[in-house]
């Protein structure tokens, strides 16, 4: 077995296994080995008698500060040996918290809970980060060994058995990652070597284009490939990867993409990479034959404010750019593209090529865990709107060329907020959060007092779902709209078509019309309506109200065929060739 750990700038290394200490030789390139043999170890750098945890651990059962565990991968009786994968394109995602989608807040709890994911009729789900960080409960991007499952959760088998459980259910698993920094408890990094370079707004960035980067961009793309490779992971969302600091000529994204593409070939099954950007630039997403990075997806946050604006009317922070233009994001993909950004201060981002680049790179949503749980209070949409007016909303991104995205509760309307927390034991660095989080916020014209502690465990149990909710009136009623919206979805190639160049929207007030090729998606944002229609108006395949065609909004026979909506509501219509919405 042995042990080997890169520590280039230190000239004694030392690993303590199962309490005894064991030198170790110097190898090539500043890896250090013992042949020494154990269970728990942990590595003493020079003459230093602090034992710190294996960068790359596979196995933290006591806490980011304590020992690593030596883990056999291979020991795992996996079940999923006819598991295909599911590539992206005509996907449906939908994001979760382990630690609050069920009480238990645990792997083998989120699998009681799988059967409702595919009841409603999603294909990818999209696990927030399980990587081991300082305390107990937390959103994990605050996570310090990247290779070790947070053990509160379940550890590594645990995870390995949620992962089972969703294959044999025909469900992929996409994970959600962190490399653009690390958290403010247990960053032991830098002691081993030159891991760090500089700093962003969350913590230390990596040192990935100075000297000794080859092993730090090693350690990234070798901690991507073994979430893939090990624990049969379908995917990555990779978070934030605008902070990424990186000026080689092969830039890490692209790097970890051709290695990524190799690994899919190896296992005969799609393994797709998710980027979170700020930048409003599709090189993301462009193949490496057309001058691209080669991922296979964006979050698309223009798409979200804009339907945000649209549906709450609230204009505040980087909202107001996106007043009144729903219409044009959803055609143009980014709001800001080469455009004006009032928050930024300056011109932002880059359009995209409708001809070349398909809609399914690009992920719609009415709400995630950063939209929601960067909120003061954490209140969902369904605490601003009626769950009728959320369903306009649903039907707009679950019928939009785009790929959807669903938040946790979100398809039942869930009660129940998605607040910021954390649980760091040391008391000087949880005062330094709960504090920091109050004053950010008090800036923004909050009071201290209505900002909920993140400390508090409280917060953790206010964010967790209600799964009694569902069958609840008011929330049925929604999740059965949302799962008819993605059996549609499924049933229909149209609603799925990622074709931009054919994506057609046309608005006149609060009328909303997505052509999707021989169906048209009408929204009311609105008052009552009468959208009109130049060919005879054909069946209407699904809505959220009672729906009338023919007629005008007081039941009476209309010259020409329309449709009649009322206030809030939407419907998915067959043959309805919309030219001209508008009041009837």
């Amino acid at each position: 077995m042995g042990f080997s750990v890169w520590a280039p700038a230190h000239e004694r290394v030392r690993v303590r296994v199962d309490g005894r200490d064991h030198a170790m030789t110097a190898g090539d390139g500043g890896w250090w080995h013992s042949d020494a043999t154990g269970a728990d170890y942990a590595f003493l750098l020079g003459d230093s008698d602090e034992a710190l945890p294996d960068p790359r651990s596979r196995w933290q059962p006591n806490g980011v500060h304590a020992a690593s565990r030596v883990y056999d991968h291979s020991a795992f009786g996996w079940t999923d040996q006819a598991w295909t994968g599911r590539a992206l394109p005509g996907a449906v995602v939908y994001e979760l918290h382990i630690g609050t989608f069920t009480s238990a807040g645990t792997f083998d709890g989120a699998v009681e809970r799988l059967d409702h994911l595919v009841d409603l009729g999603v294909t990818h789900v999209e696990v927030m980060p399980v990587n081991s960080f300082d305390g107990t409960a937390g959103w994990g991007y605050d996570g310090v060994l990247w290779g070790a499952v947070h053990e509160p959760y379940g550890g590594p088998d645990g995870f390995k058995r949620f992962v089972d459980a969703c294959h044999a259910r025909g469900l992929a698993v996409l994970l959600d990652v962190v490399y653009n920094h690390l958290g403010p408890s247990g960053a032991y990094l830098d002691r081993f070597g030159p891991y760090f370079a500089g700093s962003n707004d969350w913590g230390p960035g990596l040192n990935l284009d100075g000297e000794g980067s080859d092993e730090v961009r090693r350690y990234v793309v070798d901690n991507a490939l073994g979430w893939l490779r090990d624990f049969h992971v379908d995917g990555l969302r990779l978070d934030a990867v605008h902070a990424l600091v990186d000026r080689s000529a092969l830039h890490v994204l692209e790097q970890l993409a051709v290695e990524v593409e190799a690994l899919s070939a190896a296992v005969r099954r799609p393994l797709t990479l998710i980027a979170e950007s700020d930048l409003n630039d599709a090189k993301l997403v462009t193949a490496r034959e057309g001058g691209g990075y080669g991922l296979h997806a964006q979050w698309d946050d223009d798409l979200h404010h804009a339907l945000h604006v649209a549906l709450s009317g609230e204009t505040f922070g980087y909202y107001p750019d996106f007043e009144g233009a729903l219409g044009r994001t959803l055609r143009e993909v980014f709001r800001h593209a080469g455009t004006w950004s009032s928050f930024r201060g300056r011109h932002h981002g880059r359009p995209v090529d409708r001809d070349r680049l398909p809609g399914h790179r690009f992920l719609a949503y009415l709400q995630n865990h950063d939209q929601v749980g960067n909120r003061a209070t954490g209140d969902r949409l369904s605490a601003t709107v009626s769950w009728r007016r959320q369903a306009v909303g649903a039907a707009i991104v679950l019928c939009s060329p785009y790929t959807p995205m669903i938040f946790m509760g979100e398809e039942w309307a869930a009660s129940t907020p998605w607040q910021f927390f954390a649980s760091f034991p040391d008391p000087e660095l949880a005062e330094a959060v709960r504090t920091g989080r109050r004053r950010e916020f008090g800036r923004h014209g909050w009071g201290e007092s209505e900002v909920p502690d993140p400390i508090d465990p409280e917060t953790v149990r206010r964010s967790t779902l209600r799964w009694d909710e569902v069958s609840s009136p008011g929330h049925r009623e929604l999740f059965e709209l949302y799962r008819a919206l993605i059996a549609l979805r499924r049933s229909r190639p149209e609603l799925a078509d990622p074709r931009l160049d054919r994506f057609v929207v046309r608005e006149e007030g609060s009328v909303l019309v997505l052509h999707r090729g021989s169906l048209r998606v009408v929204c009311n944002l609105g008052d009552d309506t009468v959208v009109r229609l130049d060919v005879e108006a054909g069946e209407v395949l699904l809505a959220s109200a009672e729906v009338e065609v023919g007629t005008g909004a007081d039941g009476q026979a209309v010259d020409g065929q329309a449709v009649h909506l009322p206030a809030d509501t939407f419907a998915i219509v067959e043959r309805a060739a919309v030219t001209s919405p508008g009041r009837g």
